[in-house]
């Protein structure tokens, strides 16, 4: 059975956006040294920021500013924007092999939804620079002030606006957040290996498998929601089992 003919239109599968679509790094790290530049402190570069890639934005700012003593994180936010409006975000290729993933997603029938911690807005703009916006069915993010960024809240609006089954969802993402999020949610997670969480964070986060390469990930996807389809089935049919076995 190829990919196409397994799922349907009631299928979702849902994209996280940072690390998982786009390669963003660059953009976001020098967005935030911009910030930090604009605020007196020159940017230390032994430390690894690779971590702010995925968290939501005030959280990760308040964390880089306590390197520096300052607690300034209200203005460190509104610089960041600044600077990733207007350069940061422009610097987000498209992993490859993620575009021919999203194509055959939606060539199969199922429905795709981006869920991102994100502003919405910052994200369609990414998506419009690479021409993939009109593969989603709808986008998913924070507010325009970074609120709403919380993955569980998030993945259930998406799943109660859409009517998806739980069984019918598979989470994608690279950080512990889209695992956590997803499983909120009573939906599978896949873990991916070429954004910036790494296995051991997306291990110990839960995560149903890890993908080591996007020409994995049609397979894995697959075999998620084979998993999730039949384990519905299961438990459906266990009520019955049992006032069967009264007789």
């Amino acid at each position: 059975m190829n990919f196409q003919s397994f799922l349907s239109h009631r299928d979702a599968v849902l994209l996280d956006l940072d690390g998982t679509i786009v390669d963003s790094r660059a953009g976001i790290i020098g967005s935030l040294h911009d910030s930090l530049r604009d605020l007196g402190h020159e940017p230390d570069p032994k430390e690894d920021l690779t971590w702010v890639v995925g968290p939501p934005l005030h959280d990760l700012v308040a964390r880089v500013l306590e390197h520096y003593g300052d607690d300034r994180a209200e203005e460190a936010v509104k610089l960041y924007r600044y600077h990733y409006e207007r350069h940061g975000m422009h610097r987000s290729p498209v992993f490859t092999g993620m575009q021919e993933v999203i194509e055959s997603v939606v060539a199969s029938g199922a429905r795709l939804f981006l869920a991102t911690s994100k502003p919405v807005h910052l994200a369609r703009a990414i998506l419009d620079l690479r021409g993939l916006t009109k593969y989603f069915t709808a986008l998913y993010g924070a507010r325009p002030d970074d609120s709403g960024a919380e993955k569980p809240e998030l993945i259930a609006d998406l799943l109660r606006e859409h009517a998806i089954p739980t069984n019918r969802a598979v989470m994608i993402g690279d950080r512990r957040f889209d695992i956590s999020g997803a499983h909120a949610n009573h939906i599978r997670a896949l873990g991916v290996l070429w954004g910036y969480g790494g296995e051991t964070e997306l291990t110990e986060a839960g995560a149903d498998g890890l993908v080591n390469d996007p020409g994995e990930l049609l397979l894995a996807i697959r075999e998620q929601l084979a998993a999730a389809h039949l384990h519905a089935e299961v438990v459906h049919a266990m009520p019955q089992a049992d006032e069967q076995g009264k007789i």
